[in-house]
């Protein structure tokens, strides 16, 4: 396959106008292009990695059903995200074995987003900022525990988040911080606390603001040590999570390179306003708002995809689009370790291709060289 005359977002270039050849699902050439202009622009950005969300389509991760996540990954090959890595809530160990044995089982399919890996959000996370996690099955750090599920998962889990107060906390990070990265997450940790655990080994902040403490001029919180000591961020922008101004805000201090932006999408993602579920609770959605039914203070997810999440941070909330794009490509791809694969539009990797116009409306979606949309 030849897509010939589009603009694409190439690494270290912004965008250039090339003619892109994939061949054997690769990326072979890259070939700038001097051609006039005929009728409308078309615009190449990479295939999206969305590292954190739950689920889509009445379908939820945590349900460990291999036709559900079947369903999961083609709404998100076909929204333009084409790597994933979905996330497990706060459950026992027994249930977690069995969402392993369905992502085992789980094959790489064109026309479906690869699965790429797994974030482990709960059960290592505060009582206190549970959010919508179940407070029935928290506990401590546990190591052991989570060898048993690595090494039963292949290797599949790419992401532990953790509250770094929990005892236990300081020792599952200085133990397993060169075999899965390690995020703060759903945590009371003040900034000294949180700053040794970046200290230790973490690297990685879970959708920053929410279920946390903010930031405050006498006490910084996890964010400022975040911020000081070199971590992602991953951010949630779909309008709903984080105001505007904070998203520009987030952006401007942390940088291009080390916003993540997720979708944290639950279950009602791509469906209308209902009764829904996540993590065993039950979520109701209104005017695209989840909230839990118990509590509808507490946010529930969202049911926005990554695409629309990057879309609505470039073209409402005044992100550049090089940043907005590489926070839902390359960074996430990075961060998980699968940037020799996915997340940009390079010779080698694989090609997975959004073609859009210049207000990022997609027009057709390649997955590996061929086309999917």
């Amino acid at each position: 396959m030849v897509i010939e005359n589009v603009k694409a977002f190439l690494p270290r270039a912004g965008f250039k106008k090339v003619d892109i050849t994939i061949e054997d699902e690769r990326i072979v050439k890259i070939k700038e292009n001097n051609k006039a202009e005929t009728g409308a622009e078309k615009y190449a950005i990479p295939g999206l990695c969305d590292i954190h969300f739950h689920g889509a389509m009445h379908h939820d991760f945590g349900d460990a059903d291999l036709a559900g996540l079947n369903e999961i990954a083609k709404y998100e090959a076909e929204n333009g995200i084409l790597a994933m890595a979905p996330a497990t809530m706060t459950f026992n160990e027994e249930k977690l074995n069995t969402i392993v044995d369905v992502a085992n089982e789980y094959k790489n399919t064109i026309g479906q987003a690869d699965l790429v890996g797994i974030n482990m959000e709960g059960p290592f996370v505060s009582p206190e900022k549970l959010g919508a996690q179940n407070p029935k099955y928290l506990m401590n750090p546990d190591i052991e525990m989570f060898k048993r599920l690595q090494e039963r998962s292949k290797g599949k889990f790419k992401l532990v988040d953790m509250a770094p107060e929990l005892d236990g906390a300081m020792e599952f990070i200085e133990e397993l911080k060169d075999e899965v990265r390690i995020s703060i997450a759903h945590t009371c940790a003040e900034y000294d606390t949180a700053t040794k655990a970046f200290e230790k080994g973490a690297t990685h902040l879970t959708h920053i603001y929410n279920a946390m403490p903010g930031i405050h001029h006498r006490k910084p919180g996890p964010v400022i040590a975040a911020y000081e000591n070199n971590s992602e961020a991953e951010l949630i922008a779909d309008g709903l999570h984080i105001h505007p101004a904070m998203v520009r805000f987030t952006f401007d201090m942390f940088g291009e390179d080390r916003m993540i932006l997720i979708s944290d999408s639950m279950m009602a993602c791509g469906l209308p306003d209902g009764e829904y579920e996540l993590g065993n609770q039950a979520v109701t959605v209104k005017n695209a708002k989840a909230t839990l039914t118990k509590d509808d203070s507490v946010l529930a997810g969202s049911v926005a995809n990554l695409f629309e999440c990057m879309k609505t941070a470039a073209t409402k909330m005044h992100i550049p689009m090089e940043w907005a794009i590489k926070a839902a490509s390359i960074n996430p791809a990075k961060s998980i370790g699968i940037d020799k694969d996915y997340g940009s539009i390079e010779v080698g990797k694989y090609g997975n291709i959004i073609l859009t116009d210049e207000k990022l409306n997609i027009s057709e979606i390649i997955q590996k060289g061929e086309k999917i949309r």
